[in-house]
């Protein structure tokens, strides 16, 4: 041990404290001196502790000791030069000198044996001892901190490595290890609505030994489920929520997340392949073009995604053979907006972009004298289709919806009216996407009920906004940076690797530091994943537990469905069963029965979806199926009922109803943003 005597004048603000000769003397044999810090006198320490240091340096230090600390200025200097010396010596002993440095001995050596078990070096750290004029305690934390800093980023490193090792994205069609092995070929179908891209596709899936049917929507896959069902095809429905299997099925119809890449058939049919850009979906979309274990892949869309499927077809040394078809029947602009209410014709589809605005417009339009159906996002596919169908049987003059019309749904739409050009995407409004005005404008005029197809602005400025949208050829999909996200096995593997087990922290290892190298293929958008998990982490849930319930699909912001939701999550993590309680009266005593009835809906295609997954502990998965169903039928009731009062409350009212931009929870449609 050796002591470093500093020089007392330097110090500035020696002259406030005054220290006599025989302080000094006294100091000096400790290597110390008087400071003056933050308006108190202390005692600082200067040394150096021999053998701490690999390679014989010895460790200089300069602190305070925690008893360093004397007197605050003003008091000090009342004090006599007895007492300021008398004070000196009580917190500057032997005894407290040695005891220093024996703390900064062993912190020192406690210090390096955690560096270096981790592969890091201390010394670096250890220069904070000698910063002087603050105590040790607080530079002992300054020392812990870049530590514990340091340490994390070496962590974070070898995570990264780890999981670079273990799934390399590179080569992320290999993790579908049936269909990798397969010769396939690619035959994309390309373009605009009404073209016959789902008729030629299903015509050769029909026609097929085995095959599987991938859609977007529930509904979409319900509807060829039983389009298959007719042509006498042995096929099953298998969706996220719903199960209807036939024994010895050669066909499945499904939505695109419950695609089995473990099933090999002869043709499967992907439906909107121009989906691959959608940031919260897309990811399916990859999957299954890049899993699909199929002899022959339909991929089905628009001539936008031309450059994707290219690009796919080439990384996976597929074949590609690519036909693009034309509209079958015209599509026009018509002259003038539709100006009012009054002017609106029989088979028109109205189109508002928030499901508060679909039912002001239904109710505006009723009132009017017409008969309403009305579609948007919240409402469940059954609902969608009891209303979709009151317009084909002509139960309904108009349709009012949200853009959830344009993708699948034929429906006899003659005309299609915007009420705006503009949309809310969750951040702010801002003008409708080409793409997405062509996908909506092209439900006009089904091919076979009507000869063309037209489209309007319900006011001038949307009539023309729109007309230049529709002048305005969409961008076509990127050939490069396709989502991914990650499955349980991925993350099993990194866990693995890593021996991490929070499931947030897997995520966001994959999502951060995943293996880009040529951005090929890119992490999605699981953020709202990350912040279940993150909940979930807390429960004594097991890592697929975990994972299944951050899947779950709903909206946590709805905060009926994230409370049941919870209180699932509980019930599974202390061993018990989740039994369905029938509450379907319950939403008729809510304050908005409506909101309330599409909302149950949910919750109980939500039970039915973590039925399938974990049926030990939720028993009552077919029930929950049945009672959705119910539930969806009263909605269709509600529905036709309030459109029916309304038509029955008032006089024709050709006036605009209340237009305010506000939240878009009815869209499906949506692209991600590059």
């Amino acid at each position: 041990m050796q002591n470093t005597t500093p020089n007392p004048k330097a110090d500035p603000l020696l002259e406030l404290i005054q220290p006599d000769e025989a302080i000094q003397q006294h100091l000096a044999r400790f290597g110390a001196r008087l400071i003056h810090v933050n308006e108190v006198v202390a005692i600082e320490v200067a040394g150096e502790i021999e053998g701490l240091i690999p390679g014989g340096a010895p460790l200089p230090y300069r602190l305070v000791p925690d008893q360093g600390s004397l007197a605050k200025i003003a008091k000090w200097r009342r004090l006599s030069p007895e007492q300021r010396l008398a004070l000196v010596q009580e917190r500057m002993t032997p005894a407290i000198h040695d005891a220093l440095e024996d703390d900064i001995a062993d912190f020192v050596i406690d210090v390096q044996k955690r560096a270096r078990k981790s592969g890091v070096d201390a010394v670096a750290f250890l220069g904070a001892l000698q910063t002087g004029r603050e105590l040790f305690s607080r530079r002992r934390q300054v020392v812990e901190n870049r530590l514990e800093e340091a340490l994390h980023r070496r962590e974070e490193t070898e995570h990264r490595d780890a999981a670079l090792r273990s799934v390399p994205l590179a080569r992320y069609p290999e993790s579908f290890e049936l269909a990798s092995g397969m010769r396939r070929r690619f035959i994309a179908i390309l373009g605009p609505t009404n073209s016959g891209k789902t008729h030629q596709a299903m015509e050769a899936l029909t026609a097929a030994k085995s095959g599987v049917y991938l859609a977007p929507l529930r509904l979409l896959a319900l509807e060829n489920y039983e389009r298959l069902l007719d042509r006498d095809v042995a096929v099953s429905l298998v969706t996220g929520e719903e199960r209807r299997l036939t024994p010895g099925a050669t066909h499945v119809a499904s939505t695109i997340e419950m695609l089995d890449t473990g099933r090999q058939v002869e043709v499967a049919v992907i439906d909107e392949i121009q989906m691959l850009e959608d940031l919260e979906r897309g990811s399916a979309w990859t999957a299954a073009v890049c899993g699909a274990p199929a002899r022959t892949v339909y991929l089905l869309g628009s001539l936008a995604a031309k450059p994707a499927v290219e690009a796919l077809a080439h990384r996976l040394d597929c074949p590609l053979e690519i036909h693009v078809l034309q509209r079958k029947s015209p599509l026009s602009m018509e002259p003038h907006a539709v100006g009012s209410i009054g002017q609106l014709q029989r088979g028109d589809a109205v189109i508002a972009f928030s499901r508060r605005e679909v039912l002001e417009w239904a109710a505006g339009i009723a009132r009017a004298g017409l008969r309403v159906a009305t579609l948007y996002g919240n409402l469940s596919p059954e609902v969608r289709r009891a209303q979709a169908q009151r317009f084909r049987d002509g139960e309904a003059d108009v349709v009012v919806a949200t853009d959830a019309i344009g993708m699948g749904l034929n429906l006899p739409i003659r005309r299609v009216v915007f009420t705006t050009a503009k949309k809310y995407d969750g951040i702010s409004e801002d003008i409708l996407p080409a793409w997405l005005t062509h996908q909506i404008a092209g439900r006009a005029g089904r091919f076979g009920i009507h000869e063309a197809g037209h489209i309007a602005g319900f006011d001038d400025s949307t009539h023309r906004a729109i007309a230049r949208l529709m002048k305005t050829h969409p961008e076509d999909l990127p050939s490069r940076g396709f989502y991914v996200t990650p499955s349980l096995e991925q993350l099993q593997s990194i866990s693995r690797a890593t021996g991490e087990q929070s499931l947030a922290k897997l995520l966001e290892t994959f999502s951060r530091n995943i293996d880009l190298s040529d951005d090929f293929f890119l992490p999605g958008d699981f953020a709202e994943q990350i912040d279940r998990a993150r909940w979930l982490d807390v429960l004594r849930l097991s890592l697929p537990e975990r994972f299944t319930f951050s899947l779950v699909p709903f909206s946590s912001r709805v905060t009926m469905l994230n409370d049941a939701w919870q209180a699932w999550a509980r019930k599974v993590a202390n061993g018990r069963r989740n039994y369905l309680s029938d509450d379907l009266e319950a939403f008729e005593r809510a304050k908005y029965p409506l909101q309330a009835a599409e909302d149950a809906c949910k919750k109980y295609s939500a039970y039915a979806w973590l039925g399938y997954r974990l049926p030990d502990f939720f028993p009552d998965a077919e029930a929950a199926v049945e009672i959705a169903r119910e539930t969806s039928a009263r909605v269709d009731r509600m529905l036709a009922a309030q459109n029916q009062d309304g038509r029955r409350a008032g006089a024709r009212d050709t006036r605009r109803p209340p237009h305010r931009s506000g939240e878009s929870r009815g869209g499906m449609l949506r692209r991600g943003r590059r």
